[in-house]
């Protein structure tokens, strides 16, 4: 058994370190409220511009904009991954990473090229050490990204896909669920189909609209900013991701922190009271000599 020195230096070692990660649940906490704020903010204008480009998918215009053109055979394709910053946050990136290993072994077994956008120093280490062929990238990002930071890395992938060099280009993301949970999913993002829009929409439905002043130059405008939006939010759920993430996984490490210095105390109390009982009976032994 270790002595009582060693025991009481082992707890007040806990002890800071359970001072540190109960303030970071502290501080995770405080930022998870702004990001999910944020995150809501964005939701509305997504989906509103998601359900116009799924009708548009079911519509008969007069120009189809090559976002909207199916291709005959995926040859190559374009990922863009979100993750974190910052580490210390569960297994947010580890789960999102494992899904997008397990796609691009898919890929690799069909013979498809992929070439990557990454936000996050997670991803963009990750990528690196395995080999990943990265076109571009963002990383610090800050708490409150902005959409002009996303936008380079966003049209290296689109100018890709409209000169031809890609076949598909694709979304991996966290789902912000609730605070305990964050799901990660892959989504099709181009071209325009029905495997890139959320369901709801009915099929045998034909929507018609009237563009002012043409099609061209509205679905030219539109598509382009529905991807960049799509990518953006995912960005700030995200972010929310994060931080509920880092709160629960502190909160798991202060609890944990605060049961191993109670199993500390009291290993220290036995050594102690070992101790104790061993001077009494050296006492009494060195009497009955005498």
């Amino acid at each position: 058994m270790p002595g009582s020195k060693e025991i009481r230096s082992k707890i007040k070692s806990v002890q800071n370190t359970r001072k540190i990660t109960k303030a970071m649940e502290m501080v995770a906490a405080s930022k998870m409220r702004r990001a999910q704020e944020r995150m809501r903010a964005g939701r509305p204008y997504v989906e509103k511009v998601r359900a116009i480009c799924a009708h548009l998918s079911h519509a008969t215009p007069e120009y189809t904009h090559p976002f909207m053109q199916p291709r005959e055979k995926l040859r190559r394709v374009g990922l863009v991954v979100v993750t974190t910053d910052k580490g210390l946050c569960g297994g947010l990136n580890t789960n999102l990473l494992r899904a997008v290993t397990n796609q691009l072994r898919a890929w690799n077994g069909q013979n498809v090229e992929i070439q990557i956008t990454v936000f996050g120093n997670k991803g963009f280490g990750f990528f690196n050490r395995i080999g990943g062929k990265i076109v571009s990238h963002a990383t610090h990002l800050g708490d409150s990204p902005s959409l002009e930071s996303l936008l380079g890395p966003i049209k290296v992938q689109i100018d890709a896909f409209s000169k031809g060099e890609i076949d598909g280009l694709y979304l991996a993301s966290s789902d912000f669920i609730n605070t305990m949970k964050q799901e990660p999913t892959i989504r099709k993002l181009l071209p325009l189909d029905d495997g890139g829009l959320h369901d709801g929409v009915d099929p045998n439905h034909d929507w018609d609209y009237l563009y002012e002043p043409d099609a061209e130059t509205v679905l030219n405008d539109l598509l382009v900013r529905y991807i960049e939006s799509v990518i953006f939010q995912s960005v700030a759920e995200n972010m929310a991701c994060e931080q509920s993430a880092r709160m629960v996984a502190m909160k798991a490490a202060s609890d944990n922190a605060k049961k191993l210095i109670g199993d500390l105390q009291l290993s220290y109390n036995k050594a102690r009271q070992a101790a104790i009982t061993k001077e009494l009976s050296e006492i009494v032994g060195g009497a009955a000599a005498v």
